[in-house]
């Protein structure tokens, strides 16, 4: 890698990336990270002209709308419409552009809701996703069967990544729009301040997910940038699995939070059980994720308190 663009490369995981391709000894000169007020990734035309004022060798395409399950609920369309239109123009123009490395990082909700635990890639085509993050899912999920097309037909060399949940300082705390864990550190931190005997958490909690630290995920991308030429998908993950209701308890603990904890069943659990197969990872390019869960929630929860009273 010479010269590298990053979509998405100023957000909670990019930044994390970027910082990755610097300790490599990439110049910052040769990183470019496109803003969409700039570069609207879903429109060919600013696809074109990003690549056009900053021609590179590798892309990683990290950008994405996305966002827990509410968001999944309240704005499925535009969650397809925006991630599909995004990620199938951009391969298509730097194959045009002969770029010579496309990874396409994807999403472990493109798996079907019923997938054996653990998820293996191979089972990626059994079954439909889970029905409130399906269109998400699958309009990442078109980047494999994109990625494995062109390679076919081109020789492109594109890969696919299937990252867990992520996790760690900096993420979104937007209740709006944010995934579990930072959701669930605000829920209780304002429980706390406010002095409330209680909180509200959706679904029955039998759910279980797997979380990865966000650092490890960004050495997991930039390992597979410098060392991973397949379009066979790979799991990108931690290798275990906790029950939501395990994580509330957890949270509470380490936040000192003693209320209770009231389960909204009327809101939907969402996939049944989380857990990857890891092992490709480690064989194709030997990732393995280093951050222990507890500090990884520790390092979460002091970055969101530091940021509040900063």
């Amino acid at each position: 890698m010479e010269k590298v663009i990053v979509t998405g490369g100023s957000g909670f995981l990019g930044k994390k990336v970027i910082e990755k391709l610097l300790e490599r000894g990439i110049l910052k000169k040769n990183i470019f990270v496109p803003r969409s007020k700039v570069y609207d990734l879903r429109k060919e035309s600013c696809i074109k002209q990003m690549l056009q004022d900053f021609p590179c060798d590798t892309i990683i395409h990290l950008a994405a709308k996305v966002g827990g399950i509410g968001l999944n609920r309240e704005k499925p369309a535009e969650l397809f419409y925006d991630n599909l239109m995004m990620g199938t123009q951009l391969m298509e123009q730097a194959r045009l552009q002969k770029v010579r490395k496309f990874v396409a990082v994807g999403t472990i909700c493109a798996y079907p809701k019923y997938t054996p635990v653990p998820f293996k890639e191979d089972d990626l085509w059994k079954g439909y996703p889970e029905e409130t993050n399906a269109p998400y899912g699958l309009a990442k999920k078109m980047l494999l069967v994109q990625s494995q097309a062109y390679r076919q037909q081109y020789g492109f060399n594109s890969i696919f990544l299937l990252p867990v949940n992520l996790y760690g300082p900096c993420d979104n705390f937007n209740p709006d729009s944010s995934h579990v864990i930072p959701a669930l550190i605000k829920k209780i931190y304002d429980a706390k301040k406010n002095k409330e005997d209680h909180i509200t958490v959706w679904g029955d909690g039998s759910a279980s997910r797997e979380f990865l630290y966000v650092d490890d995920a960004a050495e997991a991308i930039v390992l597979s940038a410098e060392r991973y030429n397949k379009s066979d998908p790979v799991n990108i993950g931690a290798g275990f699995e906790i029950t939501i209701k395990d994580l509330v308890h957890k949270l509470c603990e380490l936040m000192q939070y003693d209320g209770d904890i009231i389960w909204d069943k009327t809101k939907p659990n969402g996939q049944p059980r989380r857990c990857l197969d890891t092992s490709r990872a480690e064989k194709e390019f030997g990732f393995k994720a280093k951050m222990d869960f507890d500090e990884g929630l520790k390092k979460t929860i002091d970055w969101y308190e530091q940021s509040l009273n900063s």
